[in-house]
C-alpha cells in the first residue's frame, strides 16, 4: 500500500469522522471503500454507455418488433 495526502473540507471531514465512530472503521478504510465504489460506478456507467452507442448505431428493424408483437399480447380469458 501507498501513503497519501487528501485535503477535504472541514464538514466532510466531521461527517466521515461521525460514521467512522459508529462503524469503528479507519479514515483510511472508508475512503479505500468509497474509492473502490466510485470506480465501479464509473465503470458500469461507461459500460453503459458503449452499450447504449451501439444500440444507437444499429437502428431498429420494423420486422424486429412485430415478429414479437403477438407474443405481448394477453390471452382472451
Amino acid at each position: 500500500m501507498e501513503t497519501i495526502q487528501v485535503v477535504l473540507d472541514t464538514e466532510l471531514l466531521q461527517a466521515a469522522d461521525r460514521v467512522l465512530r459508529e462503524t469503528k472503521q479507519t479514515r483510511s478504510t472508508l475512503i479505500r471503500d468509497a474509492l473502490r465504489q466510485h470506480l465501479k460506478t464509473l465503470s458500469i456507467r461507461a459500460l453503459e454507455e458503449r452499450e447504449r452507442l451501439r444500440y444507437e448505431a444499429m437502428p431498429q428493424v420494423t420486422s424486429d418488433v412485430s415478429d414479437w408483437e403477438a407474443e405481448a399480447v394477453w390471452p382472451e380469458s
